[in-house]
């Protein structure tokens, strides 16, 4: 008869987390996920998602039940396993949904996805990449319904997915969860930064620098999560005194960017900060503005709404919002887990609040 293959335990479900804990300690002794000793209490923390208080008392009653021995000093010993399940159960398959290749993802998205297809695989998951362009038109409804009856998974886990796309998949009986921001109206469960926290921090912190006019910098194509960029920013700026708001959306070519930016230096009252959606236009940005004869931050301030390791490396430094890619991708993994094992989703979207990483350039 074949084996059932070693897998990592379910998540904990009930109301007691300590006792559902414990179950998931048993099921990954009782299918060998651990063999002869049980890791270390912080990897342990981190497969299950509990805090380490949980784990410990989950830990001291299984030891009272006689399934774990515990020397001086050393990891806990498995005494041995119960009842072995002998049918294998199939695996949950994630698929993950992009217009493009994973090269032509930003940095820190692919760090992110690559993180969280580690901890995927490791909680006994299937994960497939799906790349497929014609999902991401204005009408997608027809190439959807064709592309997701030939691909079957147990969650959908989609990228750069705007409203069309989202509408379609709010409307079907499919466990799908949105990298990003769910467009308004749209309730799609969805784990981003928390974009409004971030650029009303922003027009906060250049309103106290003396700027009044402010532009922000964003891609034409709505996301949900400029969307709530741009909410935030003026939420911050609305009960100040002469201050103004020039959006300035571009289609992400270089050029448009630049002609975008000269045009807002000819107003009649010129930004004297901008605020940038996206680590590579801001380099376009600050390089535009200094061919210009901008001085950075004397003449013209930038803030940088996201982040990338290569901000590390400019002069002068940018200012700019970091969120820890390991924390978003184990925020990401916990809830396609929950989808994939009960067919619940999250009550409220997930933001993660990023911090502020101070930079010369403001």
């Amino acid at each position: 008869m074949k084996k059932k293959a070693a897998t990592s335990p379910s998540l904990p479900r009930r109301l007691s987390l300590v006792a559902q804990t414990v179950d998931s300690l048993c099921e990954g002794i009782k299918n060998g996920h651990w063999q002869k000793l049980l890791p270390g209490e912080r990897e342990l923390c981190e497969s299950l998602q509990v805090s380490r208080r949980t784990l410990r008392s989950a830990l001291d009653e299984l030891q009272r039940k006689g399934w774990l021995e515990v020397a001086h000093r050393q990891r806990r010993r498995i005494k041995g396993r119960r009842s072995k399940p002998e049918i294998e159960e199939p695996k949950k398959v994630v698929a993950i949904l992009m217009p493009g290749s994973f090269l032509s993802l930003p940095s820190r998205i692919t760090f992110v996805i690559d993180s969280l297809r580690s901890k995927l695989t490791a909680a006994g998951c299937e994960v497939q990449f799906h790349v497929n362009p014609a999902c991401y038109t204005a009408n997608p409804g027809r190439v959807l319904s064709q592309f997701v009856a030939t691909h079957p998974a147990s969650v959908w886990l989609v990228l750069s997915a705007q409203e069309p796309m989202q509408r379609w998949f709010s409307k079907q009986p499919l466990s799908s969860l949105i990298l990003g921001s769910s467009a308004p109206g749209i309730n799609l469960p969805s784990v981003d930064v928390d974009f409004h926290a971030a650029c009303h921090h922003a027009g906060g912190l250049l309103w106290r620098k003396g700027h009044r006019q402010i532009g922000l910098v964003l891609f034409k194509d709505v996301y949900g999560g400029d969307i709530a960029s741009e909410e935030g920013l003026r939420d911050a700026l609305k009960d100040m005194p002469g201050a103004q708001l020039h959006v300035l959306r571009h289609d992400n070519q270089s050029s448009s960017l630049c002609a975008l930016l000269d045009e807002s230096l000819r107003q009649p009252k010129p930004p004297t900060a901008y605020v940038v959606g996206g680590a590579t236009q801001v380099l376009t940005v600050m390089m535009h503005l200094m061919r210009r004869g901008k001085r950075i931050p004397q003449d013209i301030a930038v803030i940088s709404r996201d982040n990338d390791p290569i901000l590390d490396a400019t002069s002068p430094t940018v200012a700019r919002y970091a969120i820890q890619p390991a924390q978003l991708a184990t925020r990401i993994a916990l809830v396609v887990r929950q989808l994939a094992e009960t067919n619940t989703v999250p009550a409220n979207a997930i933001r993660l609040m990023p911090t502020f990483v101070a930079g010369e350039s403001v």
